[in-house]
């Protein structure tokens, strides 16, 4: 009999028709063949095994054939009290593993150990009226929920508890060095064990960073109340397993989420087959050739896909400007509505070039002041604090790349910084030499996006709290983030710096727009889209003058040149750069460095995870230390390509 695990449950939730997709080979999945180092960023290793120390009796079912597995469970089970990590439970098809399974007397527990944030005071399972569940909490509920199921059906004499175990957010952490307590050692691969060498002194206390937050109430919704397709939570999780055992296509509801789906590949060749279009020619009557033409799913941050989906209006060609109602902006330039008709309309008229509003990004650049600086961040958020004091998940600022436009348009590589040395908390050292490189002029300041404003509000808030710093240094520190920054809502204070960084990426949005980026406002699509427009991007950057003796000074490249053609195509200056990750697939590498709208650098903060909790060699840290620098580099050598094309346009 064919197992319907806990994962192709997962699977069927989200959809059911990816049952069957995931089932047949010829289908492109575009998801992670490997998903140990996206564990390792969000810490869900080092999560898992701290779980684990409350339990030192607990014993662990290590072996992966689910019947085995299984056979030992029950063994196990056999005793009056036994804690089990891993623990199998196979009741018919339906099989799961669970992260820590107790049994006391008549009562089992289920632990599902998730490294996920969780604050009492805030955190809620079930939405305001407690009518449903909250989409956030969802995916978690119904993972523990599938487990619960299975366990009553096992034991349908015993009384079982569910638990979600999570980060509490608000907790301390008690000692130094707890990261380098639980480090992976070894990476046996897809689907093999990940290896945690825990480095606890006996009887180390290592802070209550954990806690046990009980289902009851929305595993009593799932149960009794919530309707999936009409039919109640275990009809439909048997629903689902009777698809996953016969390999039926049972077509999902299609719309805006198919974006995001792992089948969604367009375009196929060598026989691959693609998912998306199935499900699309299916419900919608549209084959591979017509879905290859821009769609309402090509519209950046568009809201009203579904609704037009639903109306049959899909194509761009199909749409007129009463569907997208195009509103004026507050301010100058493009509201994201009149964004949303220009990529239409140009996709309409056949027309490829570049929309740049020359007399808005005129009036902004009078108000810049020379040398105009560029900066990037480099920041993660992890589950378990590097030093005494911290509480879990609070931000960390690792590195940055900083460049230099002067009046005369001479570009420099003018700093960086960069610390990944394992359990340091690097953030005011951070601040201090970005104040040191920053407060030489009053030039002023780009950033990308939001996030560097949100990371200084970060470190301000931390600055405040902590009593251990000198009082002279922390006021300068603090003074200067205000300087240079606005305060968050979430801020206690409210401020706007005589010198608040320019966010760039708003101005993309506003006054500027190119085919080429298929809509995408990321720094990675816009880079090669100023490339391929820019004439005097080219003929410069054509040159090896970067990181040249009496060239552009850089401090991480030499000769560089960005502007390459590779089989009639420009060349990505991203996909120039070294790969960070030796050990994994190209395909799994290109999912790390697509900076979806602004996910804020998924393949940097995962090299800093690597580098905190794993066990390399001197020169493999080199190395990745290396390839960080150079990625930062190229994020704000973009930027300069972006305001020096725009300067030329607006000459």
């Amino acid at each position: 009999m064919k197992l319907f695990t806990k994962t192709q449950f997962k699977l069927g939730m989200d959809c059911p028709t990816k049952l069957y997709y995931s089932e047949k080979v010829e289908y492109v999945d575009i998801s992670s063949t490997d998903p140990f180092l996206e564990a390792l960023a969000n810490g869900g290793y080092q999560v898992g095994e701290l779980a684990k120390c409350e339990y030192p009796q607990g014993v662990e079912v290590e072996t992966h054939d689910i019947y085995k597995a299984y056979k030992q469970t029950q063994e196990l089970l056999t005793r009056d009290t036994v804690e089990i990590f891993e623990a199998a439970l196979v009741h018919g098809s339906l099989a799961a593993r669970v992260d820590i399974l107790m049994k006391r007397e008549r009562v089992i527990t289920l632990l599902e150990v998730k490294s996920k944030s969780y604050d009492d005071g805030t955190t809620s399972f079930m939405t305001k009226k407690g009518s449903a569940l909250t989409s956030k909490w969802a995916p978690y509920l119904y993972d523990i929920a599938f487990q619960h199921y299975i366990a009553s059906c096992l034991f349908p004499d015993f009384t079982i508890e569910s638990f979600l175990v999570l980060v509490d957010k608000q907790a301390i952490c008690t000692i130094d060095g707890l990261n380098s307590k639980f480090k992976v050692v070894n990476h046996a691969g897809a689907g093999g064990k990940v290896t945690i060498k825990r480095n606890l002194e006996p009887g180390e206390f290592v802070g209550n960073l954990l806690t046990q937050v009980s289902v009851e109430q929305p595993l009593k919704h799932l149960f009794s109340i919530q309707k999936f397709g009409g039919t109640s939570f275990v009809d439909h999780i048997n629903f689902l397993a009777s698809i996953n055992q016969s390999a039926y296509r049972t077509q999902g509801k299609v719309g805006k989420r198919c974006h995001k789906c792992q089948f969604y590949p367009r375009v196929m060749s060598n026989g691959q087959k693609s998912g998306f279009a199935e499900c699309w020619k299916h419900e919608l009557g549209l084959d591979e050739t017509t879905l290859k033409e821009p769609t309402v799913l090509d519209l950046w941050n568009f809201k009203s896909a579904d609704k037009l989906i639903e109306q049959g209006k899909i194509l761009f060609k199909d749409l007129t400007e009463d569907d997208i109602s195009p509103v004026s902006a507050k301010k100058s330039g493009l509201s994201n509505s009149e964004r949303h008709w220009l990529q239409v309309a140009k996709v309409q008229d056949g027309d490829s070039s570049p929309y740049i509003d020359q007399l808005g990004l005129i009036a902004e650049m009078a108000t810049w002041k020379f040398p105009l600086h560029f900066i990037d961040f480099e920041t993660c958020s992890v589950a378990l604090p590097f030093t005494k004091g911290r509480h879990p998940y609070e931000g960390i600022a690792f590195q940055f790349s900083h460049h230099t436009v002067d009046e005369k348009g001479i570009v420099t590589h003018a700093g960086e910084f960069l610390n990944v040395k394992p359990g340091d908390f690097p953030n005011y050292e951070f601040v201090a030499e970005l104040q040191q490189q920053l407060s030489k002029d009053s030039g002023t300041i780009f950033r990308y996006s939001a996030h560097e404003n949100t990371y200084l509000n970060t470190i301000h808030n931390q600055l405040e709290d902590d009593t251990s710093i000198e009082a002279h240094k922390k006021q300068s520190m603090m003074n200067f983030i205000k300087s240079i920054t606005h305060s968050t809502k979430k801020s206690p204070q409210s401020w706007s710096g005589e010198r608040d960084m320019v966010d760039l990426w708003e101005l993309v949005k506003r006054y500027y727009y190119d085919p080429h980026t298929n809509g995408s406002t990321s720094i990675k699509a816009i880079l090669p889209a100023i490339i391929n427009s820019s004439t005097f991007i080219k003929e410069k950057y054509t040159q090896p003058i970067y990181g040249a003796v009496g060239g552009i000074i850089s401090r991480n490249f030499k000769d560089q040149i960005w502007v390459k053609e590779e089989e009639g195509e420009l060349l990505d200056p991203y996909k120039q750069l070294p790969t960070l990750f030796q050990d994994i697939s190209t395909h799994d590498a290109q999912l790390l460095f697509e900076d979806t709208e602004l996910s804020n650098g998924g393949a940097a903060l995962t090299a800093y995870a690597k580098l905190q909790f794993t066990e390399m060699s001197d020169y493999e840290r080199e190395a990745l230390s290396q390839g960080l620098l150079k990625y930062c580099e190229l994020d704000t050598l973009a930027m300069v390509m972006i305001y020096e094309a725009w300067r030329e346009w607006c000459n």
